[in-house]
């Protein structure tokens, strides 16, 4: 049986990005394992679960109905109450990483733990199975082979929450939840990936995202893979990162 490690923070991860691919993957018949910074249960964005103070946004910005039923699901079960802590696991236990994304701030202990940076040092040395989406894509960017001294997205091709993503959600958002949509004020996602990269012309932006993608509409959606990293840009590209995945798991 392949087992996928998921690593999260202990409050504010994105429900659509962590649980869909958790319901596939299970569904695949993969044991998955979560790890949060202290081995606490986590717990997802209440926003972008429950869609609340995002008023008529609600349906643009919050979970769709598909997302947040899988992530009731997840909730409850076993994989997700029985994590283990960030310096329990050994990465040579597990076949492949799944770093899914959330931008609220306190996502933070997540995205600038050394420890969880190491453990993607670890999968990207031995070739493992990689992927992440959205802010996810901020851990292996700041993952820092020690051999190289280089981000170990230094020469892939790669894609994460576009600019104009994170300040669309910004400016539409900004008059009642201030730079809620903006987890460091002072960047973007997209600035710092391609501030890691040889040459930023290696981060890819793909189509306009309008719509987001479904099992039945993939064409919607728009991912990047370079050799055994898998990365997309943000919950509308979900389904088409969670069916490549499984693929590339099962193939490795």
């Amino acid at each position: 049986m392949k087992k996928v490690l998921i690593p999260l923070p202990k409050l504010g991860f994105d429900p659509s990005e962590a649980a869909i691919p958790w319901l596939l993957m299970t569904q695949a018949g993969f044991e998955v394992t979560f790890i949060t910074p202290d081995g606490s249960v986590s717990a997802p964005d209440p926003r972008m679960l429950h869609g609340h103070n995002l008023g008529v946004l609600k349906p643009v910005l919050g979970a769709r109905k598909d997302a947040a039923q899988a992530c009731k699901q997840m909730l409850v079960s076993n994989d997700f109450i029985n994590p283990l802590a960030y310096d329990n696991v050994k990465s040579s236990e597990y076949d492949a990483l799944l770093l899914p994304g959330g931008h609220d701030k306190t996502v933070k202990d997540y995205l600038e733990s050394s420890i969880l940076q190491q453990i993607v040092v670890d999968f990207f040395r031995d070739e493992k199975p990689v992927a992440g989406v959205c802010h996810g894509i901020l851990v292996a960017a700041r993952s820092i082979n020690p051999e190289t001294r280089k981000s170990v997205l230094y020469d892939y091709q790669t894609t994460a929450l576009l600019k104009s993503q994170e300040l669309l959600g910004y400016n539409l958002t900004r008059l009642w939840l201030g730079d809620y949509y903006l987890t460091y004020p002072e960047t973007t996602v997209e600035d710092e990936v391609k501030a890691c990269l040889k040459d930023e012309k290696q981060f890819q932006h793909g189509p306009f995202a309008i719509a987001r993608d479904t099992p039945e509409k993939l064409g919607r959606g728009f991912i990047v893979k370079d050799r055994h990293y898998l990365s997309a840009r943000w919950p509308g590209d979900i389904y088409n990162l969670s069916f490549e995945f499984i693929d590339m798991i099962r193939s490795a």
